[in-house]
């Protein structure tokens, strides 16, 4: 295999979750696993949190048929409204739960169950400040004042804190959400009421309410704003890379420029921008990466192995991102070894330690 090799620990992963569903006690645990678990692996994660997670998030009904068919029996919330007529069937058919974020959503759900015979479940989406999905105040109690069909269960209602580290704003965002739940419950009864990602559970235990929706935190990160104080998260993937050439430089440039290199070692690392590397100023590089591997000054000889990534945090501040964007797109094209071990670091010819799990 010449993939990027990303080693994911799962050991970490279960104690991230077991931290956050020791500090929202009282509260349900929801494990989002969106984005193929923020590139490491949706299926590999739901089992290994089958005994923490109540249920679990994605965000797209592709995504929770795929959950469905690893073997996920615990409830699937789908973050992202449905557009369609096959994504209404087949969510139903794998007894997902839908977001319903407008009158739209509510009514092609109704259509679609009534034409094929079937029942959704969803959760009533509420825009208290994101301005992403959600009703509006005025916009749910004009919706709910109409027609309602047996055939939709609507079993919670969620927001979500769109700046958790700004206290103001969240508490501004609380007060409004327990205004809406309010009314939502005079509609439909008792409902899921969940507001708090990883943000949410961070800022205040006030906010945990019947759910909390743990994302990066799974992984090993906190949103911009938040830190770990306790050291009671661990990073979950480390990336490697295997050397495929190594030369002694004595003419031209190195990959796609010069270089001030005249007569040192270089190596090639198959490693790249499509590998979800950002192509400017890559650890050890000569110059810009190439789609798919990049010159370095190193010694590491053929076939060995180089580690490009221990912390998504550092790398995204490096690049001017955040650390989701760098998990997900570093995850997405290599090839992941779970693990479930202490291991040294892969340096040389050796393979990345603790094998495959």
């Amino acid at each position: 295999m010449q993939k990027v090799r990303a080693e994911i620990r799962l050991d970490h992963i279960r104690n991230n979750a077991e931290y956050f569903a020791e500090r929202a006690k009282g509260a349900a645990m929801c494990a989002v696993v969106k984005a193929d678990a923020y590139g490491h692996g949706a299926a590999a994660v739901a089992q290994t949190l089958r005994n923490t997670a109540d249920c679990f998030a994605v965000s797209l009904v592709e995504e929770g048929a795929q959950l469905r068919h690893a073997g996920t029996e615990r409830d699937i919330l789908v973050l992202t409204p449905p557009l369609s007529e096959e994504e209404v069937v087949r969510g139903a058919a794998e007894d997902l739960i839908f977001t319903v974020g407008d009158a739209r959503d509510y009514a092609l759900l109704v259509r679609v169950c009534e034409k094929f015979g079937l029942v959704a479940r969803c959760h009533v989406k509420a825009n208290t400040g994101m301005n992403r999905y959600g009703f509006s105040y005025a916009g749910f109690c004009r919706f709910s004042g109409g027609k309602l069909s047996d055939r939709v269960a609507v079993e919670g209602i969620y927001s979500h804190f769109y700046r958790p580290e700004d206290a103001q704003t969240t508490e501004a965002q609380f007060v409004y959400f327990t205004k809406f739940s309010e009314a939502a419950e005079k509609v439909f009864g008792r409902l899921t009421k969940h507001i708090s990602a990883t943000g949410g559970v961070l800022a205040s235990l006030r906010y945990r309410l019947d759910m909390v929706r743990i994302g990066i935190g799974l992984y090993g990160y906190v949103p911009g704003g938040f830190s770990d104080k306790e050291g009671a998260l661990k990073p979950a993937m480390r990336v490697y890379a295997q050397v495929a050439s190594g030369r002694k430089k004595v003419f031209g440039g190195a990959g796609y420029g010069k270089t001030d290199c005249p007569n040192g070692r270089l190596c090639t690392v198959r490693a790249g921008y499509a590998d979800g590397f950002w192509r400017e100023g890559a650890e050890g590089s000569v110059n810009v990466l190439c789609m798919d591997a990049y010159v370095a000054r190193n010694s590491v000889s053929k076939y060995g192995y180089i580690e490009l990534l221990t912390d998504a945090d550092a790398y995204a501040q490096a690049h001017g991102t955040i650390s989701y964007e760098v998990l997900v797109r570093m995850g997405g094209r290599a090839e992941r070894v779970y693990v479930e071990c202490e291991r040294g670091t892969a340096a040389g010819n050796e393979a990345p330690p603790c094998g495959g799990g």
